[in-house]
């Protein structure tokens, strides 16, 4: 999974006693209505997130993570892979949506007779 969006915070990397290292970020999605949400990186994937500055583009690829523990249920936002968004040739970030129109078909009968008995 992907997520776009502008890098709100970057937080400090917490270190537990078994030896695992998480630290976490928020990424603020541009939507109608914007969400910030919160992800995190994994022991050598900690440092992933220091090339970059709040405020700035960027696009994080995750994986989602549900587990349960003594009975209560927790989802997490894994990060393993950060970047820049990169600008389509407008000058705005390209859409899964935005694609070119379809080429023309090649293969239609070019006939500009006007026999035919279409009444437009």
């Amino acid at each position: 999974m992907e997520i776009t969006g502008k890098l709100k915070e970057v937080f400090e990397p917490q270190e537990f006693k078994s030896g695992f290292t998480k630290r976490e970020f928020v990424v603020t999605t541009k939507e109608q209505y914007p969400q910030d949400i919160k992800l995190e990186l994994y022991n050598d994937k900690c440092s992933l997130i220091d090339s970059f500055n709040k405020g700035q583009d960027l696009k994080v690829e995750f994986n989602l993570r549900g587990n349960e523990y003594n009975g209560r249920y927790f989802v997490n936002l894994n990060a393993w892979r950060i970047s820049n968004e990169q600008p389509d040739q407008q000058g705005g970030a390209s859409a899964p949506g935005d694609l070119p129109p379809p080429p023309a078909p090649s293969d239609a009968p070019e006939h500009d007779d006007e026999s035919d008995d279409l009444p437009f």
